[in-house]
């Protein structure tokens, strides 16, 4: 211990002296800093006590580095790993769902585009399926239930009512899931440095044990502890830019489906203003 504090006395007052002597010399100063910071790492380095040095950690790649950390790092470290896990399976069964159900919603649009009466559509949109195909039935099955309604204005409210509550219910099958995306984005991040102020604490409590602040003493377990940061960047990172990506995928299907069921009201009003009063059943069926 004395001798360490000797060493950093004496580095400290080199390192005063090289920074007088090229004060204004730019990088060659710098140089020369840097040259003796070495130097003076490297000689803590020969004075670890061999009993230090056979306590240190001798493997310190990733899966070294997480053997040896103690069980609240090891806890932390894969509860991150399985919420890593669980993103890239959200964002795979999720990308799935998006891509077959943005193909559907363009395909019932173009149906809808072109159909010349709601029976052209359905008949149509039975071989696209999807939520366009969904919007087509309940507005044929309104119908059919107002079948001995008196006005045409009545079952065009009614059925717009229905369209605007199934278009919220597929809109919020499209966005679940996705929540556990954000929860992962937003704490991932705390959670790792939890893990790595709970290393940094353990790197305290060694230096205290063994009595030295050699650089080799605090190395490892300031490297574990950083290790926890790594790994809740890297499960937060991920899941906010698929979070982002899902969100705008989930706008742009939400205007499809709005556009599904304006293009559905407008061939209802069309077959109704070409029936007379009292053949609403013709319509639905």
């Amino acid at each position: 211990m004395q001798s360490d504090h000797i060493a950093s006395a004496l580095s400290a007052g080199v390192k005063r002296g090289v920074r007088q002597r090229f004060n204004g010399s730019g990088w060659l100063g710098c140089l020369g800093v840097l040259l003796l910071s070495t130097t003076a790492a490297l000689a803590q380095e020969a004075s670890v006590p061999p009993a230090v040095r056979a306590a240190l950690p001798q493997d310190m790649s990733i899966g070294g580095m997480i053997a040896n950390a103690d069980w609240v790092v090891k806890a932390i470290i894969a509860s991150l790993a399985v919420a890593s896990v669980m993103t890239w399976t959200v964002a795979l069964a999720k990308g799935i769902e998006f891509h077959m159900a943005g193909r559907r919603m363009r395909g019932g649009l173009r149906v809808l585009h072109g159909a010349a009466n709601l029976e052209d559509a359905a008949r149509q949109l039975r071989a696209v399926g999807g939520p366009c195909e969904a919007l087509m039935d309940a507005a044929r099955q309104e119908v059919a239930a107002s079948a001995d309604a008196v006005g045409k204005e009545g079952v065009k409210e009614r059925t717009a009512w229905r369209l605007e509550r199934l278009t919220a219910g597929t809109a919020r099958a499209w966005n679940r899931g996705t929540g556990m995306l954000a929860t992962t984005g937003a704490i991932a991040p705390f959670v790792g440095l939890f893990g790595t102020v709970w290393g940094i604490m353990n790197s305290f409590i060694g230096i205290s044990h063994a009595q030295t602040t050699n650089l080799a003493v605090v190395a490892p377990g300031i490297a574990e502890a950083l290790l926890n940061t790594a790994v809740g960047l890297g499960a937060a990172i991920p899941a906010v830019v698929i979070y982002n990506l899902f969100a705008r995928a989930m706008a742009g299907h939400k205007v499809r489906l709005a556009d599904a069921a304006a293009e559905t009201m407008r061939l209802l009003s069309r077959d109704l203003d070409r029936l007379p009063s009292g053949r609403l059943r013709a319509v639905g069926e």
